[in-house]
């Protein structure tokens, strides 16, 4: 585990972070959200969701299927899952005990309500802890940035997946592979600079996908829905200039988007 995870997660805990409202570690989807009234912690729970829901849908209905999130966080939104999907199960899975942890004390009522249905577990996106087809859904929201070697992480979802099973990732990527891109973003954002975020194209996890047997490969650019809101949520604790306002130029100055992928595992 890079040592920025381990503090970002650990000990910093970003989910306590008022930015983070609701326990969410994401920077929203806004689409449904009118960004010319002003902004209150229910609108960002909401973009937050409806990140998540946009991933969901991306994947088909997964009712009766057991859903792998892969990086889960507190798990928030293995709760939206169940809450709105109704699939059979779902795993969280995150690199970080801590995480966990939390994750388990947030959702300990649900855990006793119900159990089978829902459960945590550690492991990285290059290593998981689950059988060969163990699951119908794989999904990953605003992780991938951090994935070492998106290429087992591609390697690893083919094999948990069931033929004919589907994977829906979002997170933040470059535009495209010019080798300078590494610094102009370690220049504009801190958490590229410490080794939190990992500068790589979206060709790079499309490409990985492909190369593992994946068939209806599909990217999406969602930014014009993401950039924006996150600016203008994050505007509460920072001005135009400093470094977390600086997501918004770099996609602005195209650098950096946002972007969904889906995939189906081949039969």
């Amino acid at each position: 585990m890079h040592p920025a995870v381990r503090e970002t997660y650990g000990p910093a805990d970003l989910s306590g972070a008022p930015i983070f409202a609701g326990g969410f570690v994401n920077f929203g989807y806004w689409d449904a959200i009118d960004l010319g009234l002003p902004l209150s912690e229910t609108e960002r729970i909401r973009s937050q969701e409806d990140l998540y829901r946009r991933v969901l849908d991306a994947t088909g209905p997964p009712r009766a299927a057991h859903v792998l999130e892969v990086g889960c966080g507190l798990g928030m939104g293995c709760e939206v899952t169940l809450r709105e999907y109704a699939p059979a199960a779902v795993t969280g899975l995150d690199i970080h005990p801590d995480q966990l942890r939390r994750a388990r004390n947030a959702h300990a009522d649900l855990l006793r309500r119900e159990p089978g249905r829902l459960r945590f577990v550690q492991g990285a996106a290059e290593t998981m802890p689950a059988g060969d087809g163990e699951f119908d859904t794989v999904i990953s929201v605003e992780a991938a940035q951090h994935f070492p070697d998106l290429r087992a992480f591609a390697a690893e979802t083919r094999r948990v997946l069931r033929p004919g099973g589907r994977v829906a990732v979002t997170s933040f990527f470059t535009v495209d592979d010019l080798p300078g891109r590494p610094g102009e973003l370690a220049e504009l954002l801190e958490t590229y600079a410490n080794g939190l975020d990992i500068a790589r194209p979206v060709s790079a996890l499309a490409d990985a996908l492909l190369e593992d047997g994946f068939t209806h490969v599909r990217v999406e650019s969602i930014g014009a829905h993401v950039w924006p809101g996150w600016d203008l949520w994050l505007s509460r604790w920072w001005a135009p200039g400093t470094w977390p306002r600086n997501f918004l130029r770099a996609y602005e100055h195209g650098i950096l988007d946002y972007y969904l992928l889906t995939a189906e595992r081949a039969g």
